[in-house]
């Protein structure tokens, strides 16, 4: 059996076919998928196997109890989560539902680097779409750079996921998020994020924060010719006040709005409220509070109990109730997580457990 540079074993396309036969002859239920990533998907019951094609091969990973030994994979449990969360239109041009998925995680420590396991990584981005998410939200300053590389290795340019990304915003190694918002600066970090991303417009590209250093109108109009370049399809603001976003509303059409917000920290209410008047996107970011939901904590608790179901999982089901343009983008490194998160879609609230994480 070839080894590859990594010195993972892999399995030729053959030997894979032929082991594919031989789990078919144990199970009817056999699905063998081809995913424009270069990678295929072997479901078998209740495994969930992820083959990373090599030159010519099918590279294999780790080895799931009962699996013959010839046949080593990555895998996930099959289980029937999916995102069913009720739609919105960005931009007035993509249709996506309304619970996605945030990638700041799927980078290094700090959001330095990359992750310890990048394979691990794109296995997150791939299960968030097999199971129903179809935006997925990242920035050129995650990594920085790493999460839009993942992205562009793990999904690259598909008609079924909106990519929103975000600049204006550095990175250093000290930690710091420094906002740049110079329109030439600008312009390059679109590039950048093209390569990236692997695609030739990029569906959602959001000014990160304003620059106190240029003009916010600067800023806006450098994204909105851009726009009318075909390098961006729609423009959002993030870490905005209502007056900037009236602001910019004078120059582009805006699509979303990405600022904190969760059933602990409701300081942008007016920001969101604006969104709402004129039909734009809301992006919470922070939606489960980074785990400190505040004064909120136990009436969250109570109703997690009641329906049980994690405070993570009540915290995504308020936000999808509180309004119908917010977007949740929940971010994890972990498939179970994701998949916990995308099981809040399912969890309906009654009028006295929404009053009282409202009130």
């Amino acid at each position: 059996m070839p080894v590859d540079r990594m010195g993972v074993r892999s399995l030729s396309c053959e030997r894979f076919q032929t082991l594919t036969d031989e789990v078919r002859d144990r199970t009817d239920d056999v699905i063998v998928q081809q995913s424009p990533g270069g990678r295929a998907r072997l479901s078998d019951g209740p495994v969930y196997a992820t083959l990373i094609l090599g030159p010519g091969t099918l590279t294999r990973a780790a080895l799931p109890s009962g699996t013959p030994r010839s046949f080593a994979v990555r895998y996930f449990p099959v289980n029937m989560v999916e995102n069913r969360s009720d739609t919105f239109d960005v931009g007035g041009e993509f249709t996506v539902r309304r619970l996605g998925f945030g990638a700041m995680r799927l980078t290094g420590e700090d959001i330095i680097g990359p992750p310890d396991d990048e394979e691990a990584a794109k296995d997150v981005l791939e299960r968030a779409v097999d199971i129903g998410v179809d935006i997925v939200d990242t920035a050129d300053s995650y990594g920085p750079g790493v999460s839009e590389r993942l992205i562009g290795e793990a999904l690259g340019d598909r008609d079924d996921v909106v990519v929103a990304t975000k600049g204006g915003l550095l990175r250093n190694a000290d930690s710091d998020w420094l906002p740049h918002g110079d329109p030439d600066y600008l312009r390059n970090a679109v590039l950048a994020s093209l390569d990236r991303l692997r695609t030739d417009t990029i569906d959602l590209y959001q000014h990160h924060r304003p620059d106190p250093d240029t003009p916010f109108e600067d800023s806006v109009t450098a994204l909105a010719e851009l726009k009318d370049e075909g390098q961006i399809r729609q423009v959002g603001l993030s870490n905005v006040s209502v007056e900037q976003l009236d602001r910019a509303r004078e120059i582009v059409d805006v699509a979303t709005v990405q600022n904190e917000y969760n059933v602990g920290n409701r300081e942008n209410e007016d920001v969101l409220q604006a969104c709402q008047e004129y039909d734009i996107g809301f992006i919470p970011y922070f939606p489960l509070g980074a785990g400190d939901l505040g004064e909120k904590e136990s009436v969250v608790d109570d109703v997690a109990a009641a329906h049980d179901a994690t405070t993570q999982q009540i915290a995504l089901a308020w936000l999808l109730e509180h309004s119908d343009v917010t977007l949740p983008i929940p971010g994890t490194s972990s498939v179970d997580h994701l998949e916990q998160n995308v099981a809040a879609t399912e969890i309906d609230l009654t009028d006295e457990q929404y009053e009282r994480l409202t009130e």
